[in-house]
């Protein structure tokens, strides 16, 4: 089972709001999910990001795979880089 970190569209016709899911990759997009792990709101000025951090790098760790989108926002946030650290540090 293929296990995603994506997008799910909420909100009105013209003013969306993304919540930030794990889901199966066979799953729709605004279908069953997971568990939420943060939010996106591409409306305000700057972007206005939440995110579940531990939940996030826990998922990350377990073999989830982030979107393009996401792995964007979470580069942005730096949760990418702290994944990569604790990935390649020896133990």
């Amino acid at each position: 089972m293929a296990v995603k970190i994506r997008l799910k569209r909420m909100g009105t016709k013209k003013k969306p709001f993304y919540r930030m899911v794990v889901a199966d990759s066979r799953s729709p997009r605004d279908g069953r999910f997971i568990e939420v792990v943060g939010t996106y709101n591409p409306l305000k000025n700057p972007a206005e990001v939440t995110v579940k951090e531990d939940l996030v790098l826990d998922w990350l760790s377990k073999g989830a795979q982030p979107s393009d989108t996401v792995r964007n926002i979470l580069s942005r946030e730096g949760i990418m880089q702290k994944h990569h650290e604790a990935k390649y540090t020896k133990k």
